[in-house]
């Protein structure tokens, strides 16, 4: 028969821990926070290092003899957050602009001989692109309430056409000492920076040395820069 004895209760074996003091647990969390710190930064450095490396190898690398025709704006100046109106009335966010290159002109409704010279070039300009002319805007940015021109009109259906206060322009797009803003023609990266100023009252020849910016510019965004926004 088996045994009927009653079993002896075991005593129950129990580890016991420490509990952590308050400023133990204080250091413990602030080591978690840096490292979710530094985890954020290494991952916004990943993000980064395309646009970085572009900039820099427009910037800092150049072939010996390499000269810019447009001036390099340092610092860059952000796109505004503004209220502008496209031609039908309708309010438009300026920085919605941010997403594409731009090259950007400047001038009134009214556009007189150099306005329309440098419509006509940001047209040829973008069109001499090629397969690459998606990834840049021609944009024409209307600085007064006067009426555009009915010969103007077919630029509306193939432009970007804002209007825009010119006291807010002025805050973003400035002129080369001893010129004014609708004597240029400004170019504005992906990010909404505007970063180049061609020579004001540019001719075709000055347009031909734009092109060989525009080109390297594209070239070295390549990596991160896709046609759309």
């Amino acid at each position: 028969m088996p045994d009927q004895r009653p079993t002896q209760d075991e005593p129950l074996g129990l580890t016991v821990h420490s509990i952590p003091t308050p400023a133990e647990a204080g250091a413990e969390n602030a080591r978690s926070s840096r490292r979710g710190r530094w985890t954020m930064l290494a991952l916004a450095l990943v993000c980064a290092t395309p646009v970085i490396a572009s900039y820099f190898s427009y910037y800092v690398i150049r072939p010996e003899g390499r000269r810019n025709f447009g001036e390099l704006i340092e610092p860059q100046r952000l796109v505004p957050t503004v209220a502008a109106t496209d031609m039908s009335g309708k309010p438009v966010e300026l920085a919605s602009l941010k997403g594409q290159w731009l090259l950007v002109s400047v001038g009134s409704g009214a556009c007189e001989s150099n306005c329309q010279q440098h419509l006509y070039l940001q047209r040829q300009l973008r069109e001499s692109l090629g397969r690459e002319k998606d990834r840049l805007d021609w944009v024409w940015l209307v600085s007064d309430d006067a009426p555009i021109k009915e010969e103007l009109r077919p630029v509306v259906g193939v432009a970007t056409v804002l209007r825009v206060p010119p006291n807010e322009l002025a805050k973003w797009l400035v002129p080369a000492a001893g010129h004014q803003a609708s004597e240029h023609l400004y170019v504005v990266d992906p990010m909404g920076n505007w970063m180049m100023r061609f020579p004001a009252n540019m001719d075709m020849a000055g347009a031909a040395k734009a092109k060989r910016d525009l080109e390297r510019l594209l070239r070295a965004s390549v990596s991160w820069d896709n046609a759309g926004r």
